[in-house]
Order: C-alpha cells, then structure tokens, then sequence
C-alpha cells in the first residue's frame, strides 16, 4: 500500500451534498495543503427534494445513483481523491425526514445496526489510520434521522477502531457560532433583492449553530471559497447556489460560510484553533 501523507482528516456524512455545505471549504484547504482527506458517505439520498424541474423524474435508486455522480463530481472540485460509500453503493437507504413513514423501511439507514454500520466505518479508519475525524453532533446538526445515525455510528466507530488498535486524535462536530449567523443573515436581509431567493431562511434553519463559547476551532477557507461554491453547484438536484448565499428545495436563501467552524469533543484544543491538526505535531504539508 502507499505511504499516506502525514496529516489524515476523515469526514463522516449522511447524504451527498452535507460535505460541500458543512465542510467544503475544510476538505479543499486540507486536500491543497497536501493532507488525506477521506470521505464516507452513508446513504445516496435516495429520497430527497429535486429542484430542477427537468429533473423531478428521479426518484428512487435512480435518483440515488444521479446524486452519487453529483458526489463523485463535488469531491473533484475540492480535490479530494477519497470518497467512500459506508458499507458500499446502495448498503444503506435514505431514510426521510423525521417522522415520515420512510424511517420504518428496514432497508434505511435509520434502521441499521449501529454496531455493523460502525463496523464498516471502523474498518475505513482502521485502514486509513486519520488522526482527525469530523461528523455531526448528537442531534444530527438539525435533527434528521440520517444525520443523527451517522453521529451514533461515527462516534461508535471512533471506540471500535480504538479497540483495534488506532485512537484517533481529535473528533470534531460541525459546528456555527450564532453571532456569526446572526451577522451572516442582517447582510442576507440587505442584499435579499438582488438574489434570485425571494425568501430568506432563518438562523434556526441553519444546522449545528451554537453559543460562540462552545467553538473551539474556525478553519479559514476563504482561499477555497470557490472550490466549495463549484462543489456545491455539482449538487444539482439538492442546491442553488448565488454566490455569497445558497438555497435548498425550499427555495429560502441562506448564507454560504467559507470559514467553517468545529467543536472539539474528544482530544485537547488549543486556545484559538485555526487548524483541526493543532497540538498533533505533524507537519502541514508531505
């Protein structure tokens, strides 16, 4: 096997497209700086909105393999070379919104086996040995069932693969300081016009905002703002984005954050972290 480069960060996500919204600019900050950046992905979002209306068709497996094109193409405009299907393609199954029937179908993520799922995830880490892993918090960010699932399996998985021999550093979730989306959202009301949004969406639409004491790390991606932005165009069914805002099927703008920012929640941080590896003493580039 290659050697892997020095510094190794693995990002744990529900659907395609939590990847470029949460953590795009994260992903092609490390990715150019020369660290491993490994994706899983647990579902192919087999039952999410479309917005093109060209594209409404899709529904089903079918809609799942298009968004797992839409993935493969997002991961290429962030430079990242490796993403990751948990368990493989089609394993586990959108599970729908909270409450919706979908969350019964046996089939769904929502349903799995935490232990097996974290199983599977375990193995990723154990072969690619990060130091750093990022997912959702016990909520799921903003309570779906898929995102709270990928939090019980990623956390599991982290105390699996430790069992086995490989502790990973630091475990981060994703996180938004609410004075940030706060002031993100007063610029929105201003420029709202000139959108092509009529509506805006609301601080408590933004997944993982939090009180500013909780961030421990703010990763400055402004470098890589439009890697992210290209990365989330490639998300066609699920995102329209205009530049400096985005919106999702609801059709409500939102602001598109190029510094991303993190909660540490097992490993020690450092006063002010702007680097997920701070403290692991690794070099920045290999």
């Amino acid at each position: 096997m290659t050697e892997l480069p020095a510094r190794r960060l693995l990002l744990v996500h529900a659907h395609p497209d939590d990847e470029s919204i949460n953590n795009g600019a994260t992903m092609a900050r490390y990715a150019a700086e020369g660290a491993h950046v490994t994706l899983v992905t647990c579902t192919l979002g087999e039952r999410g909105e479309v917005i093109p209306p060209e594209l409404r068709h899709l529904t089903g497996a079918a809609l799942g393999m298009h968004r797992r094109g839409e993935l493969a193409a997002a991961v290429r405009a962030l430079g990242v070379g490796d993403a990751r299907l948990l368990g493989g393609a089609g394993r586990y199954g959108d599970s729908g919104m909270m409450g919706l029937p979908d969350n019964e179908d046996r089939g769904c993520f929502w349903q799995a086996d935490v232990d097996e799922a974290a199983g599977h995830l375990a193995e990723v880490i154990l072969e690619v040995r990060p130091q750093v892993l990022v997912t959702y918090d016990d909520n799921g960010g903003y309570g779906h069932p898929d995102h709270i699932q990928a939090h019980r399996v990623a956390m599991r998985a982290v105390d699996l693969a430790a069992e086995r021999g490989h502790r990973i550093a630091k475990v981060y979730w994703n996180r938004v300081p609410r004075s940030v989306a706060e002031a993100a959202f007063e610029r929105l009301q201003d420029e709202l016009p000139a959108l092509p949004f009529d509506k805006s969406a609301s601080v408590a639409d933004v997944p993982g905002v939090v009180g500013d004491e909780r961030i421990t790390t703010a990763v400055e991606g402004t470098a890589h703002a439009a890697a992210k932005a290209a990365a989330m165009r490639a998300h066609v069914t699920q995102i329209d984005v205009a530049e400096p805002y985005f919106a999702l099927s609801n059709d409500l703008a939102q602001p598109l954050f190029t510094t991303e920012y993190y909660e540490l929640v097992r490993g020690t941080a450092e006063s002010g972290e702007s680097d997920l590896f701070a403290g692991l003493g690794l070099e920045e580039t290999s």
